[in-house]
């Protein structure tokens, strides 16, 4: 993934206005050995790109006045109501320096589980997405998430995850208590529906 950028001087809510009204993002980018920069992103570029869920977990390449820095993206403000970004985060990386970043969780092979496919039972997700460290030459996009052999009532921990090389995740190194729950499958729901008897001494309607 690739971003075009301006660096930008005029500072202040009114400088931030005027970008915006031109169709731009007022944007900052820092980190690494180099001071923050202001910037300014083009609107509708930014916006395609995150029509992509990979561009969220991805190195990207970020070309300030036709020079490339590698950056991570690290927060976005958007506008309450409309499609508009208001502002972006951008943060520079290196190569041997890690990096710790939110990547999407995807659930595969839930429709063969035995819970599911055999006992009838509901496949509930409980994370989207998880907090990992690693070097940014092992950044993945996503984590793969196989259920296949999940039965009824089996639950799935941050444990359990299979991560690719080189990968860590941040919450299992706060100790005892942080092995959270990322799925499970739940018994099947049978609702029984009991005929309306008639009360004592009342007649059935005719």
């Amino acid at each position: 993934f690739e971003l075009s950028a301006e660096s930008r001087n005029d500072m202040g809510k009114g400088a931030s206005r005027r970008l915006r009204l031109a169709g731009k993002v007022p944007a900052i980018i820092y980190g690494g050995d180099a001071a923050p920069q202001s910037l300014a992103l083009n609107h509708n570029e930014l916006l395609r790109r995150l029509e992509d869920e990979a561009f969220y977990s991805h190195i990207l390449t970020v070309n300030i006045d036709g020079k490339a820095e590698q950056a991570v993206l690290r927060d976005l403000q958007r506008h309450p109501a409309k499609p508009i970004i208001m502002h972006a985060d951008l943060q520079r990386v290196k190569a041997g320096e890690k990096l710790r970043m939110h990547v999407p969780l995807h659930f595969v092979n839930a429709d063969i589980a035995p819970g599911v496919k055999t006992a009838g039972g509901l496949f509930i997700h409980e994370l989207n997405e998880v907090e990992i460290e690693c070097l940014p030459k092992d950044l993945p996009e996503f984590i793969e998430v196989d259920v296949s052999g999940m039965n009824v009532s089996d639950h799935l921990h941050l444990s359990d995850l299979k991560l690719p090389s080189g990968v860590e995740l941040t919450e299992l190194h706060r100790g005892e208590g942080h092995d959270l729950a990322v799925a499970h499958i739940e018994p099947p729901r049978v609702v029984e529906e009991a005929a309306a008897a008639p009360a004592a001494g009342e007649q059935p309607a005719s």
